[in-house]
């Protein structure tokens, strides 16, 4: 499994630690910015990781801000995902099974460094269980009328 995992200032320190563990669990992981701690904005961050799913570089994505919402509102602002912000390991693994959710997006500044790691491992290893969910998932794209 290919993950890209992209985050502002906020969520730097966290997606470090992500990266690394990711790694260590051995999954292909692209780290995609922000790559400091200096002030940055979200969206910036948000776009190229939503372009690296959809293209289909990645399978998944990981995106981290502070509240995880600013980064997940800028992903989900793309056709094709559906990016999820997990705050425990329930909702991560409903976000895979019932929404087929393409991007985990965390609040850096509101779990722990262990959450992160049970929410991640979760959402990498639920599959999408299809069934009733996959006419909702359908109803999802915007179409114009």
């Amino acid at each position: 499994m290919k993950i890209a995992i992209a985050s502002d200032h906020a969520g730097f320190y966290l997606k470090e630690k992500l990266i690394r563990y990711l790694v260590k669990e051995e999954y292909e992981v692209k780290d995609l910015g922000s790559y400091t701690t200096e002030n940055v904005d979200y969206p910036d961050f948000g776009h190229i990781l939503a372009r690296a799913v959809t293209g289909g570089e990645y399978d998944i994505g990981i995106s981290i801000c502070g509240t995880g919402n600013g980064i997940n509102m800028t992903v989900n602002k793309h056709q094709g995902i559906r990016s999820a912000l997990c705050w425990n390991e329930q909702i991560s693994r409903l976000a895979r099974a019932h929404n087929d959710a393409n991007i985990c997006a965390l609040p850096g500044r509101f779990i722990t460094e262990s959450e992160a790691y049970l929410i991640v491992n979760t959402f990498l290893n639920t599959s999408f269980e299809g069934g009733r969910h996959i006419k909702r998932i359908g109803k999802i794209p915007l179409k114009m009328y």
